[in-house]
């Protein structure tokens, strides 16, 4: 009888478990946001086919054909037309970035990350269908760019668009972002497991199982799309590499190092080339074009640089460049890309960081094969270390670029040789540079996400949310702007009222209206301002952990 009612008991106390986690499944509205996942990973998988059919259909008229392989056909153009097209390019993409984008810019991964840090993970659809067109007349037009962060923004787009369609609530809106990530990076790399895990790695900055589920599912759907209408392979076809001797993980650490320089070069080369095209001042429509010129120019000599670059990666990895040609082609390359993005054309740095670090590799293992001959393994498996060491450094991601070389090359073996050598080149980037291409253009937009959700948090926070204005029976009043007594406006950060408070020493400051310097129209208190605080960073840190 005793055993019986025991029994009853434990039950009933599992099936109330049961229902209350069910409960708040349901409450979260996670069997729509599970749906959801599943028609973004169909609807970026074909944005994403459909974004590579334009690329090519955009260098058809000057290049004759849609592939990417475009080596042999830019070899045998005459030299006027490898400067014209690029120039030409610049001048469309000038004027629709004059009259048609809101920002003046074409968009990418960074805007992603801020939508997710700041708006909710809104982000408006029309101005990202224009970002990704200009993107595609681009890159068929000669940019040296990648098409990988531009797709990343468009899958993001429709996920926001659809979220909104649903009017579902900030959280469930940055999970059907990171869907709209992971499938974007999914479908354009063939890599769902990659896809997923720089979603949450990159752009949601968490791993909450609430997430994680449709984040999955939209990758796993999109690479099983991409895979049906692109083929089932890697995206570079690769000889069996492997490593000759345990001796050579000093040089693969010691590649580790370079890669960090090269990426940090290449992240200094596109701030110079942003400030120097800010310096030149050119209109907005010839800012491109110019950009353009010289991208042609360089062209003319390195003609594999123009584009996405994907053929003289794969010959890199294949061993069919000599040590001149690496080295030059990697400065051409970081030079051609850094001046694509001042300009403001359409593009991303997926591909030119793999680029980069193919050569940066390649050339480090002719180096070490000429130095040690008996022990350094082939050029080609250096530039597979490489690729993922650049690339992980310029786009703080080492868990999903050492996923993404492994599944663009199937090269699993070399997993031990291909952690040490992103480990330290992402290590070392952190120590000199300190941040990551994203983070870079976001801090250029005075967002520094990387400082942690605290500082964010008193950064963006204003006054105008938690002050109280006066009462009906509190008389107005005016405060000497000039006068040692502290003051606020509505517009002031969090952070500015918590310094106020602190020098006044008292438990409230007074607000002053911005329009009349002086004129007190409310109370910021400081138990109020602690309130917003927390509430804040309990919301910022709550969905990291559901």
């Amino acid at each position: 009888m005793v055993l019986s009612h025991f029994n009853i008991q434990a039950i009933s106390s599992i099936w109330q478990g049961v229902r209350s986690n069910l409960r708040q499944f349901l409450d979260g509205r996670q069997p729509m946001i599970w749906l959801l996942s599943i028609f973004i990973g169909l609807g970026v998988a074909y944005a994403a086919i459909l974004f590579r059919i334009g690329i090519g259909l955009a260098q058809l008229p000057w290049l004759g054909l849609m592939s990417e392989r475009i080596g042999d056909r830019l070899a045998a153009l005459p030299w006027w037309v490898i400067v014209l097209v690029p120039t030409l390019t610049g001048l469309i993409i000038g004027l629709m970035l004059k009259f048609l984008m809101p920002a003046h810019r074409p968009y990418g991964v960074a805007d992603v990350i801020e939508a997710r840090a700041i708006k909710g993970g809104r982000l408006p659809v029309r101005a990202g269908l224009l970002s990704a067109a200009i993107t595609v007349i681009s890159l068929g037009g000669g940019a040296s760019a990648g098409r990988e962060g531009p797709v990343v923004h468009l899958g993001a787009t429709l996920a926001s668009g659809l979220a909104r369609y649903f009017e579902l609530p900030s959280g469930s809106v940055r999970s059907l972002l990171g869907c709209g990530v992971a499938a974007a990076v999914a479908a354009s790399f063939n890599a769902p497991i990659a896809g997923a895990l720089f979603a949450l790695e990159v752009v949601l900055g968490h791993y909450a199982m609430r997430a994680f589920v449709p984040v999955v599912i939209s990758s796993t759907i999109a690479a099983v799309i991409s895979r049906a209408h692109l083929g089932d392979f890697p995206a570079f076809s690769l000889p069996h590499y492997h490593i000759i001797s345990y001796w050579e993980f000093g040089a693969f650490a010691l590649l580790g190092l370079t890669c960090a320089l090269i990426a940090i070069s290449f992240q200094y080369a596109a701030i110079l080339a942003e400030r120097g095209a800010q310096y030149v001042n050119l209109p907005l429509v010839l800012r491109p074009m110019a950009g353009g010129l010289l991208v042609g120019i360089i062209g003319v000599f390195f003609p594999q640089i123009l584009g996405v670059g994907y053929e003289a990666t794969d010959l890199a990895l294949k061993q069919h460049f000599g040590l001149t040609l690496l080295l030059s082609l990697l400065a051409a390359k970081l030079a051609a890309t850094a001046i694509t993005l001042a300009a403001r054309f359409g593009g991303g740095v997926f591909s030119p960081s793999l680029y980069l670090g193919a050569m940066t590799g390649g050339a480090f293992g002719l180096i070490a094969a000429q130095a040690f001959p008996d022990f350094a393994s082939s050029s080609g498996l250096y530039a597979i270390l490489g690729m993922g060491g650049v690339a992980a450094a310029v786009l703080g991601a080492p868990i999903s670029t050492t996923l993404i070389i492994f599944e663009l090359t199937g090269g699993f073996e070399l997993a031990i040789a291909l952690l040490l050598t992103i480990s330290l080149a992402s290590g070392l980037s952190q120590a000199l540079h300190g941040r990551s291409f994203f983070h870079w253009q976001l801090g250029e937009r005075g967002l520094f996400l990387t400082d942690g959700p605290h500082k964010h948090i008193v950064r963006t926070l204003r006054v105008r949310e938690f002050m109280t204005f006066l009462e009906d029976d509190e008389a107005p009043f005016r405060l000497d702007p000039d006068g040692e007594q502290p003051w606020l406006t509505p517009a002031d950060t969090l952070e500015t009222a918590l310094r106020a408070l602190d020098r006044a020493g008292d438990s409230r400051v007074a607000v002053i209206d911005s329009n009349e310097p002086g004129l007190v129209i409310a109370w910021a208190s400081r138990l109020d301002a602690i309130e917003l605080y927390n509430k804040a960073l309990i919301q910022a840190n709550i969905e990291a952990y559901r």
